[in-house]
């Protein structure tokens, strides 16, 4: 049977609310401090594995025309043992027909050896084009993995410092959002997910919505300090609380950010 959940007045519900938001938008800012590392890491890690695939491919492909060139250069031989054999046979000859028979086979093999020593240029050049490719392969992979270390030493730095405190702060996070009623946590990350910098509780500052410039009535304020019901804001859709309240949490929660 699932536990049932304290019963909350208001203002113990803003003040949940708005430490929630305190302790999330911290960890956006750890994670803003990473930024985009964990994507470059990722991306350069891809752009490895591609050009590693690539480099793989393309010296399977110098092999195979190595021994294109090895099979043809024993075709070559072969060819030159026919024209000598049938050189032998033409001294036994009985008739000019067996001799010319005999000439067209050596005229034959010889033309078969002259396409082959042209395939065997051709291979060559495709493998000094090939040895240039894989040069530069192998470079822009060094350059890549270079870079990688980089990245991937910025990166371990960063979360060397900042990893446990996120992973704190997910946990209270997840303490907070328990605490309050289902309804409330749902409205909370719905408008958090709908807002740009991610803040769904926003103090009144100025007699406006934090980071707003519409101002609100003062019996709408007079109402969020009373702090006996949640009021959001008709424009941004935020959650508001009074200045006093935000002032209280903020001091609170300054000692566990440390």
């Amino acid at each position: 049977m699932a536990k049932k959940k304290k019963e909350m007045t208001n203002e113990e519900k803003l003040r949940a609310l708005y430490n929630l938001q305190l302790i999330d938008s911290r960890i956006d800012e750890i994670r803003n401090l990473r930024g985009e590392l964990p994507i470059e890491v990722e991306d350069l890690q891809d752009e490895i594995a591609g050009l590693n695939t690539r480099l793989s491919k393309h010296e399977q492909e110098l092999e195979d025309t190595e021994q294109q060139i090895k099979d043809k250069k024993n075709f070559i031989e072969e060819a030159k043992v026919l024209m000598k054999r049938y050189k032998k046979q033409q001294e036994n000859v009985r008739n000019n027909r067996e001799f010319n028979a005999l000439d067209k086979e050596i005229e034959y093999q010889e033309l078969e050896i002259q396409l082959a020593e042209k395939h065997i240029k051709e291979f060559r050049a495709q493998i000094e084009h090939k040895k240039e490719v894989i040069e530069e392969t192998k470079e822009t992979i060094a350059n890549y993995e270079e870079h990688l270390s980089h990245k991937k030493k910025e990166l371990d730095t960063i979360m060397a410092d900042t990893e446990k405190e996120e992973k704190d702060l997910l946990k209270k996070s997840e303490d907070y959002k328990a605490k309050l009623e289902d309804r409330l946590a749902k409205a909370y990350t719905r408008i958090r997910n709908s807002v740009k910098n991610g803040i769904a509780i926003a103090p009144i500052e100025r007699g406006a919505s934090g980071g707003s410039f519409f101002t609100i009535p003062p019996q709408v304020q007079m109402e969020i300090a009373s702090r006996k019901k949640i009021i959001t804001d008709e424009h941004s859709g935020r959650i508001l609380v009074d200045a006093e309240l935000a002032k209280e949490e903020e001091e609170k929660m300054a000692k566990l950010f440390g």
